[in-house]
């Protein structure tokens, strides 16, 4: 089985998610969707999300083409999550570039093979979260 990982913050699963999910699945068999924790998203973006990690946990389990939903590492750039599903692929959102950096320098730590692929931009100037209130 080819796992594919996710990672986001998902406060309100729109249009531009589901189509993330759709193009991240089609790389493997298995997509794993990682949900940043409370403090982790208000470190990174400076503010807390509009609902808490519970409620984005649940929204997630019942989105098509998600199979697998987990909470994020509590401690950024340990990569403690890759490290235990071990995923084939990392998928990540076209403006998930701090990311991508940081992942890339860890890749000579992991012992398999993981690829990282960017997804496409689904109209992102309509459904990039930051644009919605």
């Amino acid at each position: 089985m080819k796992r594919v990982m996710v990672f986001g913050v998902f406060d309100g699963i729109h249009a531009g998610h589901r189509a993330f999910f759709k193009e991240a699945k089609a790389l493997g068999d298995y997509l794993i969707a990682v949900v940043a924790p409370d403090h982790i998203v208000e470190h990174l973006k400076g503010k807390l999300p509009a609902v808490d990690i519970g409620w984005r946990l649940e929204a997630l389990k019942t989105e098509d083409n998600v199979d697998e939903v987990v909470m994020g590492d509590e401690e950024l750039g340990t990569w403690e999550i890759v490290k235990k599903y071990r995923p084939a692929v990392v998928a990540l959102g076209y403006d998930q570039k701090l990311l991508k950096k940081d992942l890339e320098k860890w890749l000579k730590d992991f012992d398999w093979d993981l690829e990282i692929k960017v997804m496409s931009a689904h109209e992102p100037n309509t459904f990039h979260s930051s644009l919605r209130k």
